[in-house]
């Protein structure tokens, strides 16, 4: 016999349940990332790459964050939906920093 989805059933979902192990995993790999950029933060790559390298490891930190510790993993696709949103906002918000740093500065005297 089939299970029928009653008005409780459907006021009451189930929640998907993480085990601490893959916390403890994600952990793990935040620590070796932490390291991963200190390490790089001693050696002298040049030509901006050492900016390029910090921001990939950060966005993998961020990313295991978001997904794991606040759980949009196990999210329906309307919390994904609200996490992609705040990546494309912090992507319009870098692109105006943009127009910040290639401005031509005046100079101003007397002040």
């Amino acid at each position: 016999m089939e299970h029928e989805l009653t008005h409780s059933d459907a006021a009451h979902p189930t929640h998907h349940i993480t085990q601490p192990k893959v916390y403890y995993i994600v952990y793990c790999w935040l620590i070796l990332l932490m390291a991963l950029t200190i390490g790089a933060s001693y050696v002298n790559m040049g030509g901006g790459l050492n900016n390029l390298v910090a921001m990939t490891i950060a966005v993998i930190k961020a990313v295991l964050v978001v997904l794991f510790f606040m759980q949009v993993k196990s999210g329906t696709r309307l919390t994904w939906m609200w996490a992609a949103i705040g990546f494309i906002w912090l992507i319009f918000l870098f692109g105006t920093l943009g127009d910040y740093v290639t401005r031509n500065w005046i100079s101003v005297t007397g002040w």
